[in-house]
């Protein structure tokens, strides 16, 4: 099993709370996509990013089919539209 975690900045918590919907709306969507979580930061410390992205996949292959999907990708495009930043990491739950 395979994790991708994300963390978005958005200055506006409404495009961060409508970014947190589409990335949840891809689910049964994308071949390989098994799993997503999404939420809006409530802590809203200085060190915070204002939206978490999770999304599981089986293997290396099926994440890098999500990163260029179509249903992604129009979300993705959403995204660069609103967000000042992000950061990732993937990694192989053992």
């Amino acid at each position: 099993m395979l994790t991708h975690i994300v963390l978005f900045r958005f200055e506006d918590l409404e495009h961060a709370h409508e970014a947190g919907v589409r990335l949840r709306a891809m689910e049964g969507r994308i071949p390989g996509l098994l799993k997503v979580e999404s939420g809006v930061d409530i802590t809203r410390s200085g060190r915070s990013y204002e939206l978490a992205l999770i999304t599981r996949h089986p293997d290396q292959a099926a994440l890098d089919a999500y990163q260029v999907h179509s249903v992604h990708q129009e979300v993705v495009a959403y995204i660069k539209a609103h967000a000042s930043g992000s950061v990732a990491v993937d990694f192989v739950d053992e």
